[in-house]
C-alpha cells in the first residue's frame, strides 16, 4: 500500500525527524513537503533527506499569504499524490495515534472496513509545565490533554483525514477533502471517523458552515486518534510565535492560541507504545550522510533563536504571562464564572 503524506512546513527544524520516522512507522511511504522561509536548516534538510529518497521537497508555491491550501492544490497534480492508494494531509506537530492491529494505517483502514476517507478527532496535548526545549522526542515529553470528548466548551473537535485514491475530490483542504459537486447526495463517498462510523451527514455534504471541519469526538477515537502538540516546550512555543505559521506570513500566537490548547485535565501515555521503534528509526536518518549534523545545527539554530529573543523585553514579558496563566481554556473560565465557581 502506497501512503503519501503531504504537509508545510517553516522552521520545523528540530522536530522533521520525529515526525517523518513515526509516520514510517505507522506505514507512510512517502512525503511530499512543502517549506517556506526557513532560517534553521529545515528547508536545507529536507533538500538532504529528498537525495537520500527519504522525501519530496517542493518551495511552497504560494504568492501571496495562503500558504497552506496554495500547496494542497499544486500537491493534487504532484505523481507522488496521484500514484498514492492514500493520502495523509498534516502538520508536524500531529501524530496519528492508532489503537488496532499492529498500530499501522493499513490496521486501520482495514478496522474502517477500507472507506473513502477517514477523519480523525485532535485531541490537544498541553504544555503540562515543561519551560526548556530538549532535543528528546515530542510524544515521550508530552503526556496530558483536555479530555478528549470536548475541547474549549464544544463536543465537536476539529480533525485531519486519510483519503483514499479513488475519492472524488474536487480539492484537498487542510482539514478534510472536499466531494465534487457534480457527485449526487444519494452517491456521496464511503466516509468513516475513527471508529469506523459514517461522519455526520452535516460534515459529509459540508452543509453547515461551522461543521465543515470538525464533528463531535465522543465515540469517534475507538480506533484511532490525532494527537496535537500545538504548543511544545514554552521555549519552542515562542520560537513558533516569533517565525508566524506556514498558513498567514507575520501572524502571532497570542495567549488564547495557548490558553485553548493548555489544557492538561487528562493523562494519556498509549502513544508511548510506538518509542522504541522511534528512536531506532530516527537513528537510521541521523545515520545517512549529513543528516545528523544537519539535525544538530537545525537544534543549534533553535536554540540560539531562543536566547535571541529572550533578551528582548516583549518576549521576557510573554514568557512570564504564559507562565503564570492557567490551564483552563478561556471559554470554560467563563463557564464557571458565570456559574459563580471559582475554578
Amino acid at each position: 500500500m502506497r501512503i503519501t503524506a503531504v504537509t508545510c512546513v517553516k522552521n520545523e527544524g528540530p522536530f522533521l525527524l520525529e515526525w517523518i520516522a513515526f509516520n514510517r512507522l505507522i506505514g507512510v511511504t512517502d512525503f511530499l513537503f512543502y517549506s517556506n522561509d526557513c532560517t534553521d536548516a529545515t528547508d536545507r534538510m529536507l533538500d538532504r533527506l529528498a537525495d537520500h529518497g527519504v522525501v519530496r521537497h517542493l518551495p511552497n508555491p504560494a504568492e501571496g499569504r495562503n500558504y497552506q491550501m496554495e500547496a494542497l492544490k499544486d500537491a493534487k497534480a504532484q505523481d507522488v499524490v496521484t500514484d498514492a492508494d492514500w493520502v495523509w494531509i498534516a502538520d508536524v506537530d500531529e501524530f496519528l495515534n492508532i489503537h488496532v492491529g499492529d498500530h499501522t494505517i493499513p490496521a486501520l483502514i482495514a478496522a474502517c472496513n477500507d472507506p473513502q476517507a477517514i477523519s480523525l478527532n485532535f485531541q490537544f496535548f498541553g504544555n503540562g509545565g515543561v519551560e526548556a526545549y530538549v532535543d528528546r522526542p515530542v510524544i515521550e515529553q508530552f503526556t496530558r490533554s483536555q479530555n478528549p470528548d470536548i475541547w474549549c466548551g464544544e463536543m465537536a473537535i476539529e480533525v485531519k483525514s486519510l483519503v483514499r485514491k479513488d475519492f472524488p475530490v474536487q480539492y484537498y483542504g487542510a482539514h478534510r477533502p472536499f466531494t465534487r459537486k457534480s457527485v449526487p447526495k444519494d452517491r456521496q463517498p464511503v466516509w468513516t471517523d475513527g471508529s469506523g462510523r459514517p461522519v455526520p451527514e452535516a460534515y459529509l455534504l459540508a452543509a453547515n458552515e461551522r461543521r465543515i471541519r470538525k464533528f463531535p469526538a465522543r465515540g469517534a477515537r475507538d480506533f484511532a486518534t490525532l494527537n496535537h502538540y500545538a504548543l511544545r516546550s514554552l521555549d519552542s512555543y515562542l520560537v513558533k510565535n516569533d517565525r508566524g505559521d506556514v498558513n498567514r506570513e507575520h501572524r502571532h500566537f497570542d495567549d488564547t492560541y495557548w490558553r485553548e490548547r493548555a489544557d492538561v485535565a487528562w493523562e494519556d501515555l498509549s502513544i508511548r507504545r510506538y518509542l522504541p521503534a522511534l528512536e531506532r528509526e530516527m537513528d537510521r536518518l541521523k545515520a545517512l550522510p549529513d543528516i545528523g549534523a544537519l539535525h544538530d545545527e537545525a537544534v543549534a539554530l533553535h536554540r540560539a533563536k531562543l536566547a535571541q529573543l529572550n533578551a528582548q523585553p516583549e518576549y521576557q514579558e510573554m514568557r512570564a504571562q504564559l507562565k503564570s496563566v492557567g490551564t483552563l481554556p478561556p471559554a470554560e473560565e467563563k463557564l464557571l464564572a458565570d456559574l459563580g465557581i471559582a475554578p
